[in-house]
């Protein structure tokens, strides 16, 4: 197993758009259980969302989700796909992401850690401390 970061970056269908946009995936062993979707809303700006690393790896077989994220695998014009479903108060957004590229970052993370073992890259001693001085100041 590696501990380098996972980063891959990918185009993405705004469902109803012609446009793709710019869509970060992201994965480190320091937060096992997590993975980072950041979509860049225009150069150098991004806006991220924490999706369980779980939901993800669910998602490429079957829909996924209960809350503000919900992931589905679908065909799109003979096209594998994960449609991605983020609500908040704001509203909606649906992204179309590549299945085979959505694939191959999770294969990437479960290089770095596997699934199930996910506690052991936790130190929640250190988590608990970082907590309290957050709390403190």
């Amino acid at each position: 197993m590696t501990s380098e970061p996972v980063r891959q970056d990918m185009f993405t269908v705004l469902h109803g758009q012609a446009t793709p946009i710019v869509t970060r995936w992201s994965y480190q062993a320091c937060d096992p259980f997590a993975v980072t979707l950041a979509v860049r809303i225009q150069q150098g700006h991004w806006i991220e969302w924490l999706v369980a690393r779980d939901l993800v790896v669910q998602a490429l077989d079957e829909p996924a989700g209960e809350g503000d994220i919900r992931m589905t695998p679908k065909t799109a014009s003979g096209y594998r796909i994960v449609e991605i479903e983020i609500r908040s108060t704001d509203g909606r957004a649906v992204l179309e992401v590549d299945h085979d590229l959505l694939h191959r970052f999770v294969h990437a993370t479960l290089e770095v850690v596997a699934l199930g073992q996910e506690t052991a890259q936790v130190d929640l001693d250190e988590a608990i401390a970082r907590i309290t001085r957050s709390v403190a100041e």
